[in-house]
């Protein structure tokens, strides 16, 4: 009896490892079908996914001005650790110079890195899965035209059991449903385009969305805001619960200027996201916005109170507020010449009429309305 109690357990623990090797493993043969075909770069749309992807909000180097020096090197916290985003430039040593365009595709779309190990879901490859093969592969045309920026960022850090690469095939195997969006014939090409920016390229769900205790988005609460995964503060609800009061035209003109209908401006991570927004044709901003405000009202998960400090300062953000500015320095603007990566990161918990705990949606918050790209989103992990 004991031989076969002891022979059944070494049968299930064998049959068991078997079964997570084979969820966690890489695919043997990757990419090989990106590169059958030969393909002329579009460089101008590899701009455009560039801007719409928000690349430069993680992976610019921090404390300097120019956007396209993609040295990486952006401290990016979760609950599951530090993330730091890597070094994206075309260096042949620290960056991705010696890429092959199908080792960039599997790493954008897959989560794969070149050397065949997951990368951490930091990096929104379950939302850029849903992108048109042929943006990324110009996407990727574009980047090897930029400066090379030499550097090696820092390794993140991640405790045990987070660390554990292998397991995020299984974390993928449960978040991840592959392949391109479909158009929608029911609805126009302005929205079908808003539609494709958002749920792909812009990977607006990625920070703007509640998670379960495993980082993977809540799908029925998907659009309807949550804590910020970066620890402080709320990332509003964008859907029609959260913006009912905004027009097509206020939230094209948000993504354009960061102004609001009510004449504030956004703050924290959000000013990166609309510096990279604000460079997209208007049609693509009109087309988001179309999107955005088609989005059916969803009840966001309860937040908490109205007030929340700042350094030394304490914030309180009315019913029709946002935070514009954090101690020291001045109210942030998106075209006053301030260098997007020096402006003071503002994190609002919003207010509540009456109460600790309120499911009531803010009007506006600026830790991240619309998309941001710097929370746990935009990173190659």
């Amino acid at each position: 009896m004991v031989r076969r109690i002891l022979l059944a357990g070494t049968v299930a623990g064998v049959a068991g490892f078997g079964v997570y090797w084979w969820l966690t493993a890489i695919p043997l043969i990757r990419g090989l079908l990106y590169t059958e075909r030969p393909y002329a770069a579009d460089l101008a749309n590899g701009q455009t996914v560039f801007n719409a992807g928000g690349c430069s909000s993680c992976h610019a180097v921090p404390g300097q001005p120019d956007r396209l020096r993609l040295g990486g090197g952006v401290a990016i916290p979760s609950p599951f650790g530090t993330f730091y985003a890597p070094n994206i430039s075309p260096d042949p040593v620290d960056g991705i110079g010696r890429w092959t365009e199908y080792e960039f595709i599997d790493a954008v779309t897959k989560g794969i890195s070149p050397a065949g190990y997951h990368y951490f879901p930091a990096f929104p490859y379950t939302t850029y899965q849903h992108a048109r093969l042929e943006d990324i592969r110009d996407l990727f045309a574009y980047l090897k035209t930029l400066a090379p920026v030499a550097g090696k960022v820092r390794g993140h850090d991640v405790p045990f059991p987070f660390n554990i690469r292998r397991n995020i095939g299984i974390w993928k195997w449960l978040f991840m449903d592959s392949g391109p969006l479909v158009p929608d014939a029911a609805h126009s090409a302005q929205w079908n385009r808003g539609a494709y920016l958002v749920n792909s390229l812009g990977h607006c769900a990625e920070c703007h969305s509640p998670r379960n205790f495993l980082g993977g988005i809540i799908t029925a609460q998907r659009f309807a805001g949550g804590p910020n995964p970066e620890g402080e503060g709320w990332v509003p609800n964008i859907t029609q619960k959260g913006l009912g009061d905004w027009s097509e035209k206020d939230i094209a003109y948000f993504l354009e200027t960061g102004q609001t209908p009510d004449g504030d401006s956004a703050g924290g991570s959000m000013v990166r996201v609309i510096r990279n927004i604000s460079e997209l044709a208007p049609g693509d901003r009109e087309a988001i916005a179309a999107y955005v405000k088609s989005l059916p009202p969803v009840e966001g998960p309860p937040r908490m109170t109205s007030t929340t400090t700042i350094g030394t300062s304490a914030v309180t953000a009315s019913p029709r507020a946002s935070v514009i500015s954090a101690s020291p320095g001045p109210a942030v603007a998106v075209r006053d010449g301030t260098p997007p990566y020096e402006a003071p990161m503002i994190m609002l918990t919003e207010a509540s009429s009456s109460s600790a705990c309120s499911s009531e949606p803010p009007t506006f918050a600026s830790a991240g309305a619309i998309h941001s790209s710097s929370s746990v989103a935009g990173v190659i992990g």
